[in-house]
């Protein structure tokens, strides 16, 4: 990791820059393949499953036997898990459901706003590397409780040209019946427009490498709409001279393990836990199978030395990370000042992979700086907000001569004529 000591804010974009990558080459394939999967339908879907996956089935959608094959296989013991965090994260985003409430904004003028499920949702599941069945739980448990009508779940096979078991019984315990073996940008494209054997949805959901992130933020621009823009993940750790080295060490470790693309910071205002931590990465280092890989993102990864702690937020909510920990004595106090963040870990005992498998909150996340503008997946990202109203003629008479004044004013004479014409309907019924 890169230690930079006391930097100026005036380099903040220079030194908080997220790794960079060939995007525009990536965007003109990325949309040739949509494109043919637009024209071709299932038959471009099983050509690019063959390049890229290995296994391009007859049937794309998995089959009843192999949902109950997945829970003869599965170890107890990771079924428990899986159905503890699917309760806690039931629990947490359950508490996010809204009734209407009626407002009367003037006498007779009633507004009110209701949240009706989107019927048709997309999930979209990594299985490469790392089959993703915690993030089955993220996006399927939110999907549940909003009630959404059609849920089917796309995720690339594994070698043997079958879908992890794993993501097979999360899958099953929030309810969706219908997977798909169908990964990267084709799957998102069949999710788009819908194939002979992929229906279409209305939105799609989920992380996935750079490609499908690109293939998601492309159908967006068609119509289809997706959950928020993610690319690689990333983590940012504010300490001060009491944290734990090992503590700082593993969390860092945690999200560089995820790819050579991921991203780690680490903001602290101590000189003598830096040599430390990086003691601790070592040791802990070596132990992790997918060392390479975190090696990797630790190269691109920084470690700024400040002069105090309200400094170091200065730096945290310039960079505004997926992932903020808070590994500093007056966590609370520290945390009240968190402006850009998707999600906050307080305290030495709350490890971000924590909050990536059970504790409750959703680990799908805004990365990139997006922090700034967007908040995590919630169970509002399985609904539409519509807006209901009624007015009585009590309450046109009150509220029409506002209308029309600002209508008139606006030259929108049609818009003050639809007033009237009621206006003069009660007068002179």
């Amino acid at each position: 990791m890169q230690i930079i000591r006391f930097p100026d804010f005036s380099d903040a974009v220079s030194i908080l820059a997220r790794p960079q990558a060939d995007t525009l080459g990536r965007q003109a394939q990325v949309a040739g393949m949509l494109a043919a999967v637009k024209a071709e339908g299932d038959v471009a879907v099983r050509r690019f499953a063959a390049q890229f996956d290995g296994a391009a089935p007859d049937r794309f959608e998995v089959p009843a036997s192999d949902f109950e094959k997945a829970e003869r296989v599965l170890p107890k013991s990771l079924k428990n898990a899986i159905r503890q965090a699917y309760l806690n994260i039931k629990t947490f985003h359950a508490t996010q459901q809204e009734q209407p409430q009626v407002v009367e904004t003037m006498p007779g003028v009633r507004c009110w706003r209701k949240s009706v499920p989107i019927e048709r949702i997309g999930l979209y599941i990594p299985g490469g590397s790392a089959p993703l069945f915690s993030t089955v739980l993220m996006l399927g448990v939110p999907a549940q409780i909003a009630a959404c009508a059609d849920i089917i779940l796309c995720t690339p096979p594994g070698p043997d040209g079958a879908v992890h078991p794993a993501i097979l019984f999360a899958a099953q315990c929030c309810g969706i019946q219908r997977v798909f073996k169908v990964g990267g940008v084709q799957a998102i494209g069949a999710m788009a427009y819908g194939t002979e054997m992929v229906p279409q949805v209305w939105k799609i959901f989920g992380p996935g490498n750079p490609w499908v992130t690109t293939a998601k933020q492309l159908v967006s621009l068609e119509g289809t709409a997706i959950d928020l823009p993610a690319g690689p993940s990333e983590v940012a750790v504010l300490a001060d001279a009491g944290a734990n080295p090992a503590f700082v060490a593993a969390d860092l470790l945690s999200q560089a393990e995820h790819g050579a693309d991921s991203q780690v910071l680490l903001v602290t205002d101590s000189e003598d836990l830096i040599p430390a931590v990086h003691a601790a990465l070592e040791t802990q280092l070596a132990e992790l199978p997918r060392r390479d890989i975190a090696a990797l993102a630790l190269a691109h990864s920084r470690v700024l030395l400040v002069s105090n702690l309200t400094e170091g937020m200065r730096w945290i909510n310039a960079y505004a990370p997926e992932h903020l920990i808070l590994q500093v004595n007056d966590f609370e106090s520290v945390a009240s000042k968190v402006i850009n963040a998707g999600s906050v870990f307080m305290g030495p005992y709350t490890p971000e992979s924590a909050g990536d498998y059970a504790s409750g909150t959703n680990h799908t996340l805004p990365t990139g700086g997006y922090a700034r503008a967007f908040g995590g997946v919630s169970l509002d990202s399985f609904v539409k907000k519509i807006t209901f109203q009624q007015i009585t003629p009590e309450g046109l008479q009150t509220l029409g001569p506002v209308v029309t004044e600002m209508a008139e004013a606006e030259g929108l004479r049609a818009h003050a004529q639809a007033i009237r014409v009621r206006l003069n309907a009660t007068l002179y019924p």
